[in-house]
């Protein structure tokens, strides 16, 4: 009897007690001031992809300067480092061998013509005779024969001599284009024009505009075309895609002020390094580019429809799972779990999780969870360029 007493009581005592907590949490709630928190709104907008590249700089024509003779070299007849023009004299090549050689060619030349003119001779005198037959058909066949090889002797010498006056005029080497030349690679007195001994002399570049190189692995390649073929474009060649966005961060960081255009592809991947050679022309009008620099390459290589976009420091990670605080209309927070898609700058890009439009908590992340009340002030984030590594 007593227990069931004792229980009774106990019922009673808790039914007292309940409503005097509930009315203790309440108030305590409504002492509890809301959090100060700073936001941003995000905003849904097309958002284009970019990625970079370490890339070469090329002339957009290097051509090699080369010894077609064998030979010492007499003189150098530029400054290195120094602009030319198309048939500016570059080097001399001693020419006295070439010279002998081209006065032998003409001395047999001579000789032929001399053979030639006798056989012309043999040949008038032949024809009147045979007519009278007082020579036979065939001496006279045989003096068309000689006539006949005599031409062709001469055909063959005069070719000779145009020959030994080509290998001649090779000791003289002229600029092909106009452009810069860089240092010579052999001085006066060097056998020139057989190895161990320099082959290549110089190179003279065209830098009116430029070439960057840089290599596409697969996968980007992969990302370029399905970029180009939602953009109507099949080729990033051939002028079809001058309107992509490519820019050429130089070695000191700046940015170059003018937009490179691709204009060649390779045509497979390289099975060895799995990637694939890509060339971007930059217009170099004031010289600032020389060939041998390097520079990153920024690309455009996809853009993102009604992309949306947030400081990362509103990113939280809870153990692997990434979380944003979305301010209410009412002030509450709350907590959206959110997939994220590429770094852009000091951004990152929510490709699930917010539509734009939303308040996320930018400052304060520590202070707030699933439910608080907060007051929140709005703040405008800039887009700070990140250089990748």
């Amino acid at each position: 009897m007593k227990i069931k007493f004792s229980v009774l009581l106990l019922v009673l005592m808790l039914l007292v007690s309940t409503p005097a907590c509930k009315k203790a949490d309440q108030k305590n709630a409504k002492a509890i001031p809301p959090v100060s928190v700073s936001v941003y709104k995000t905003l849904a907008q097309d958002v284009p992809i970019y990625q970079i590249f370490v890339g070469q700089i090329y002339g957009v024509k290097d051509i090699a300067i080369r010894a077609r003779v064998e030979g010492f070299l007499k003189g150098v007849h530029f400054k290195e480092g120094s602009a030319v023009k198309a048939g500016d004299l570059l080097y001399t090549i001693e020419s006295q061998p070439f010279e002998a050689q081209v006065a032998s060619m003409k001395g047999l030349l001579a000789e032929a013509e001399t053979r030639k003119v006798k056989a012309k001779r043999d040949l008038d005198r032949y024809r009147p005779l045979a007519k009278m037959n007082a020579v036979s058909q065939s001496d006279l066949d045989g003096a068309v024969a000689a006539y006949d090889a005599a031409k062709a002797g001469v055909t063959a010498a005069q070719a000779n001599v145009r020959a030994a006056q080509i290998q001649m005029g090779y000791t003289k080497v002229y600029s092909p284009i106009d452009g810069i030349i860089g240092k010579t690679k052999a001085k006066v007195g060097d056998f020139v024009g057989r190895d161990p001994n320099p082959v290549i002399l110089n190179t003279v570049s065209n830098t009116k505009s430029v070439l960057a190189e840089f290599f596409l692995t697969e996968s980007e390649y992969l990302g370029v075309a399905r970029h180009l073929k939602a953009s109507g474009r099949e080729e990033i060649d051939r002028g079809k895609s001058s309107n992509i966005d490519i820019q050429l961060i130089l070695a000191d960081g700046s940015v170059y002020p003018h937009k490179g255009s691709p204009n060649f592809m390779d045509r497979q991947i390289d099975p060895t390094t799995g990637a694939i050679l890509v060339q971007v022309s930059f217009p170099n009008p004031d010289g600032l580019l020389r060939p041998g620099q390097f520079g990153k390459i920024k690309a455009m290589i996809a853009s993102v429809k009604d992309g949306v976009l947030v400081p990362q420091r509103c990113i939280t990670d809870l153990q692997g799972l990434k979380k944003v605080f979305v301010v209410g209309g009412d002030g509450v927070v709350k907590e959206q779990d959110v997939t994220l898609g590429p770094d852009i700058d000091n951004f990152v890009l929510i490709k699930k999780g917010l539509s734009g439009g939303e308040f996320v908590v930018y400052e304060g992340l520590q202070k707030v969870a699933d439910g608080t009340k907060v007051t929140a002030e709005e703040v405008k984030v800039d887009r700070i360029a990140q250089e990748d590594a």
